[in-house]
This record gives C-alpha cells, structure tokens and sequence, in this order.
C-alpha cells in the first residue's frame, strides 16, 4: 500500500469519527443540554490526548512536545485550528444559546464559551515565542538540527 493510499484511509477513519461524534453530541444537546454541556466541560478540562503523546524515539524524554512544536510551526496543525474547530462546534451545538441549565451547567456553559478566545490568545502568544525558538537535534532524522 503507498503512503498516500494510507493517508488517504487515516483520513477516511478520522473523519467517519468525527461525525459519528459530532452527530451523538447534536442528539445529547437536544435530549440534555445540562449533561451535554457538563460532559463537553468536563473533556475539555481533562484536554484531549493524541495517542502519540506516548511515542519515544529512545533518545528524547520530550519527542512528542518537539514534534508537536514543529507541526505548529510549520502550520500542519496549530492552535488557530483547534480554535476553529472548537468554535465550529460551540456553534453548531449553540452552546452559548442553551437556557434551563443547572448553576453547574451555566458554568460549564461559560467555561466552554471562553475557551476559544483563550485558545486564539494563547495562539498568538505561541506565534511570538516562535520567533525565539531553539534548535535541536531530532535522533529518528538522522540528528538533523530542526527549530522548534
């Protein structure tokens, strides 16, 4: 199988997960918007967490943080597009419209609502730091210097 034909499965997989979620979270916001709102609250506190959080290249404690840093840089995936993604479905769940929440409910309804702005100054925060980022050795490119 070539590497495009691989990547175009990944695709495949992750976007069928996304509207599977997507479309149990537009049935929870409409059957219990208080525990809908409460659980989304909750996921967002406890962050979400790549799998490749894990990897180890036997050589860097740090590898998935370096890489992580990286793929901002270089604008594969950063933390505009989080912020995107995350403000499409506050949207689209109308989070900030939702009415008869518990007094924990319209706090999770807050906290969920302010995150986006924090996320998109955080982004920018990022952007300025990058400018002075360091240069390290990658051991799974051979030691190549790359810029964080």
């Amino acid at each position: 199988m070539k590497l495009a034909q691989i990547c175009g499965t990944i695709a495949s997989d992750e976007k069928r997960h996304e509207a599977a979620y997507t479309k149990i979270m537009d049935k929870l916001f409409v059957i219990d918007p208080d525990g809908a709102v409460l659980a989304l609250a909750d996921m967002m506190r406890k962050r979400i967490t790549m799998p490749s959080h894990l990897m180890y290249d036997g050589c860097d404690d740090n590898i998935y943080s370096h890489l992580s840093a990286v793929v901002q840089r270089l604008g594969v995936y950063t933390a505009k597009d989080y912020a995107d993604v995350l403000e499409f479905l506050v949207g689209r769940w109308k989070v900030k419209n939702l009415t008869g929440l518990s007094a924990e409910g319209r706090r999770a309804q807050d906290y969920v609502c302010g995150l986006v702005p924090k996320i998109r100054m955080l982004e920018e925060r990022a952007s300025e730091r990058a400018k002075e980022a360091l240069t390290i050795p990658f051991s799974w490119i051979y030691d190549r210097q790359v810029k964080l």
